[in-house]
């Protein structure tokens, strides 16, 4: 039975890439920061579907000793997801270098040393490491600046480190669309919703489970390295 670890998994588009996992045969290693209460939640549901198939690992992903723990934690590996991230707008004028320092070292800086840290177990294991990255590293989101950035560099690293962790570590990346409206502070109005889907091929939303059935099959598919799926309804036939 393979291993995964998945960023940022407590909810959201990370609890279903954990649950689709699961119930294709992985162990899940569901990593939270402040959302422990859904962690606990979400690992015993699946513990309950398929006695320790689940664990739950804390740690502050703006923190560098943090992530060293959770590298060092982790002591068998096969697939690496890297779904954490942080979203709230913030054009050029108005960014801070906090803003800089929350949003690369959580959406960048993590994903690097998470790889780096972990690439010799899951070359142990002929593993993969799954990025999830964001139409928009290629064509930016206007008022979120230092986003765009992150996940532009995200997209590079994927493709970098598919070359450097090769040929035992496949990397690919996973670009979604418009699948969850943000939530808390980068909330859209009425108006912007409407313009997005207006944009968007498909004229829908995608799911999470979308998300998740394209991590499955990069999971999967042996052949395949150094790749980005755009899951995205066509949103960038528009761009």
């Amino acid at each position: 039975m393979k291993t995964a670890l998945i960023t940022g998994s407590a909810a959201r588009i990370g609890a279903e890439i954990v649950k689709t996992l699961h119930s294709n045969n992985f162990k899940v290693i569901i990593h939270c920061n402040q959302s422990q209460v859904k962690a606990q939640m979400l690992k015993d549901e699946l513990n309950s579907l398929r006695e320790n198939s689940a664990q739950i690992i804390i740690g502050d992903l703006n923190n560098i000793e943090a992530i060293n723990s959770i590298n060092e934690e982790v002591t068998s590996l096969d697939l690496l997801v890297n779904n954490a991230s942080v979203f709230y707008p913030n054009s050029v004028e108005s960014s801070s270098i906090d803003d800089w320092d929350n949003i690369l070292n959580i959406n960048l800086r993590a994903p690097f040393f998470l790889s780096q840290g972990l690439s010799k177990k899951l070359a142990k294991n002929s593993g993969s490491i799954i990025n999830i990255i964001d139409i928009h590293a290629d064509r930016p989101l206007k008022k979120h600046a230092i986003y765009n950035i992150s996940k532009a560099g995200l997209k590079m690293l994927t493709q970098t480190l598919a070359k450097e962790l090769a040929p035992k570590v496949r990397v690919n990346g996973v670009s979604p669309g418009s699948i969850l409206w943000p939530q808390e502070n980068a909330q859209l109005s009425d108006a912007e919703k409407s313009s997005m889907l207006g944009k968007i091929v498909l004229k829908r939303q995608g799911s999470p489970k979308d998300i998740a059935d394209a991590v499955l099959f990069l999971a999967m598919a042996n052949y395949i390295t150094g790749q980005i799926i755009n899951v995205d309804g066509g949103r960038t036939l528009n761009q």
